[in-house]
């Protein structure tokens, strides 16, 4: 059955998260096939994604990644791409593979 599955990236820059930008795509199979089809297509798919708005504080200061992480270990990051969640029209807690880009550099064991 095919669902929607996501590329997101983290636009960092200088320790802070300035952006990010996802890529949809409708996919079937295993969540571990559908995982290891988003991160093969990871840099490919950097330069199409949509750009989204990163968080910001009532001061207009961006969230840094230590807060992120944060979130993330809880579990809550979810909460932080609504805005995609809505734009690609996926339901609660999709699939996603999440890719940090910092300083224009991909990071991550598989780059």
């Amino acid at each position: 059955m095919n669902e929607t599955i996501l590329n997101i990236y983290l636009v960092i820059e200088n320790d802070l998260v300035t952006a990010f930008r996802a890529k949809a795509y409708q996919q079937a199979g295993s969540d571990e096939e559908k995982i290891d089809f988003l991160k093969r297509n990871a840099k490919l798919d950097f330069n199409s994604a949509l750009l989204f708005e990163s968080p910001v504080d009532k001061y207009g200061r961006f969230m840094s990644y230590k807060r992120f992480a944060k979130f993330e270990k809880q579990g809550m990051h979810y909460r932080l791409f609504e805005e995609i969640f809505s734009e690609f029209e996926v339901p609660d807690k999709p699939l996603i593979c999440v890719t940090p880009i910092v300083n224009g550099e991909f990071y991550g064991e598989e780059f």
